[in-house]
């Protein structure tokens, strides 16, 4: 009896931890986290995708003020600050490293607090302070 009831409760519990990291990947500070990578990369697809619809206009021109630099995100990790509804305010830690050439710029990402919303069932990012 014990013998056919381990691969059950083997099975329950890789079906938990399957749920948990589904669930962290669909996340508010995740989308944060893809939002960010997607720029770094000037992935415009991507961007978009991890953009809410009233800021996709923003995501594009945010990549186009990295067209002709070398970009690099360094140190990036996002958590929940506070959330009201399908609302998700984001603190960031890293850094955006912009090389201009003989000027290198880094962007802290604490100074910024970045808001997640869910739109049709999925989080995406929807803008900055």
């Amino acid at each position: 009896m014990r013998s056919r009831l381990f691969p059950k409760i083997l099975l329950v519990l890789i079906l938990v931890l399957l749920s948990a990291c589904a669930t962290e990947s669909g996340s508010a500070p995740a989308a944060i986290e893809s939002y960010l990578q997607a720029l770094v990369t000037k992935n415009a697809s991507q961007l978009v995708a991890a953009s809410c619809a009233a800021w996709e206009a923003s995501a594009r021109q945010e990549l186009r003020t990295f067209d002709a630099v070398e970009v690099s995100l360094n140190e990036l990790a996002c958590q929940v600050a506070d959330q009201s509804g399908d609302t998700v305010r984001v603190a960031c830690s890293g850094r955006i490293t912009a090389n201009y050439g003989n000027e290198v710029l880094e962007i802290n990402l604490a100074d910024r607090s970045y808001t997640a919303v869910n739109e049709a069932g999925e989080w995406r990012m929807c803008g900055y302070q």
